[in-house]
């Protein structure tokens, strides 16, 4: 197979491997130091800004930024208890058949032994080399690896670690983000000042020196891991909306470059290593001519209908961080979620929380027996399977709201369908134990049987086209049940 060129023109001839487009569920770890205050996501950036929640916990728990700053933070990370082999074994009888893992979130610490960035997580904190970790620990179990780079936000969304209180006893006492001795850490980004600290974006630089560093840091990590699957946070480095950039105007080529020049050389990579490419990229810009570049990534949200091409989102049980305030989904909206978005072509990232010691808590070591349960009977109907000519049927659609997941109220005339191997599998979203249902969508299509995963054959009749099916009263598992239909 001929290598990528860094070009718009090349990238866009990408094809998204089968072992992606089979996989459909993935378990991610969104993990590092930020997991220590146990207090959820964006903790580096807003223990610095005066009156959030995690400011004024951060102030009373650990003592003023002048004095104790977020390299303090890095410093208590340990991991102390991280059994990756444990994990991992979960998490593949759980359904996950990849595994995500953080190389680096916006807050600019690394979970690998960098030779570009010394504060990591083999030189502070755990003296561990946590990617590597997992990396080994996947491939005994034969889940593909991937990792996750937060980075490219890093230098504009960390500006407020130069600033200094407005009230108070420390009013006017700059946080320790303007120590010399840490400039390489907290970023010489002194041109976004730390005036409207709640203004997040531009989300990215035009700062030309850190562009160039992210595609070091960002080519150290692919040099290093091969990973199958590489996610940036964001558009393509260095554009989309985040720079400014409107819907449907030209592209600003100049911004992509360094973007272009990292995706090919991930896909380069894998090709060197395969013979073809099995490498996937993840990014979060709609526009086509940005997502064909790799696959489209639609964080806690999803689409609301079949996609032409292979798309993935990312979700969590609770808050991105570790978090003791965040309520978890529960295990049924977790598969609900599931079915729902396969059946559109989708592919799903989860975000199991770990401790700052590497544990998971009680809660989520009860999602994933719940998530196995429910694998270990409709498994069938995930892995390997395709969108059908619709991807569902009944009045009940997912609310897309921006970061909205609220619990979908299914009833039992809800469907999802996928196919596979001649078979159509229907997810019946709201149908209960003893219920007949009706599938209206093989109007035009002689059924010859049915079966229900997990029982067996159940009996039913086509009239008119229209699908009538009756469900023992003792439903295999907790949601979702799956009927096979031939």
């Amino acid at each position: 197979m001929n290598h990528f060129s860094p070009t718009f023109e090349s990238l866009r001839e990408y094809q998204v491997p089968s072992w992606f487009m089979d996989a459909k569920f993935g378990i991610w770890s969104h993990w590092g130091p930020q997991s220590v205050p146990m207090f959820g996501d964006w903790y580096a950036r807003n223990m610095y800004v005066e009156g959030t929640p995690q400011y004024e916990y951060h102030l009373r728990h650990y003592g003023h930024p002048s004095k104790f700053g977020y390299k303090d933070i890095c410093a208590l990370w340990k991991a102390e208890n991280f059994d990756p082999d444990t994990l991992i074994a979960k998490y593949y009888k759980a359904g996950a058949r990849y595994l995500m893992s953080q190389a680096t979130h916006h807050d600019h610490f690394f979970n690998y032994d960098s030779k570009i960035n010394r504060m990591n997580s083999v030189n502070v904190g755990p003296k561990k080399d946590i990617l590597a970790l997992w990396q080994a620990a996947a491939k005994k179990q034969g889940m593909h690896f991937g990792i996750t780079e937060h980075l490219g936000a890093s230098f504009a969304w960390w500006r407020v670690n130069k600033g200094c209180d407005k009230f108070g006893p420390y009013a006017g006492v700059p946080y320790d983000g303007n120590d010399p001795a840490y400039r390489d850490f907290y970023h010489a980004n002194e041109e976004h000042g730390t005036d409207d600290p709640g203004r997040i974006f531009p989300w990215y630089t035009e700062n030309m020196e850190f562009r160039a560093y992210w595609l070091r840091c960002v080519s150290e990590m692919i040099d290093k891991f091969h990973p199958d699957v590489l996610y940036t946070d964001g558009s393509l480095p260095f554009g989309g909306h985040w720079m400014g950039e409107e819907e449907g105007a030209p592209l600003k080529t100049e911004n992509y470059e360094l973007g272009l020049q990292a995706v090919a050389r991930l896909y380069n990579t894998s090709i060197d290593d395969h013979g073809d490419n099995q490498a996937v990229y993840l990014q979060k810009d709609r526009r086509p001519q940005i997502f064909k570049v790799g696959v489209l990534d639609i964080e806690k949200s999803q689409l609301p209908g079949i996609m032409p091409d292979p798309w993935h989102t990312d979700t969590c049980i609770g808050n991105w961080f570790y978090d003791v305030h965040s309520p978890y989904k529960h295990p049924d909206q977790i598969v609900e979620m599931l079915a729902d978005i396969i059946s559109k072509n989708g592919v799903m990232l989860l975000n199991i929380l770990q401790r700052p010691d590497g544990t998971i808590d009680d809660e989520a070591d009860y999602i994933l027996r719940k998530l196995a349960e429910w694998f270990a009977v409709c498994g069938e109907a995930v892995y390997g399977t395709r969108p059908w000519r619709v991807f569902g049927e009944g009045d009940t659609l997912v609310k897309i709201d921006g970061f909205a997941e609220e619990k979908t109220s299914w009833n039992r005339n809800d469907f999802r369908f996928v196919q596979k191997d001649g078979a159509v599998y229907a997810f019946l979203m709201g149908a209960r134990g003893g219920d007949t249902v009706t599938i209206r969508s093989f109007a035009d299509q002689p059924v010859t049987g049915v079966e229900l995963l997990g029982y067996g054959p159940v009996p039913f009749r086509q009239d008119f086209g229209v699908l009538v099916a009756s469900l023992p009263d003792n439903l295999p598992v907790f949601c979702a049940n799956v009927l096979k239909i031939r």
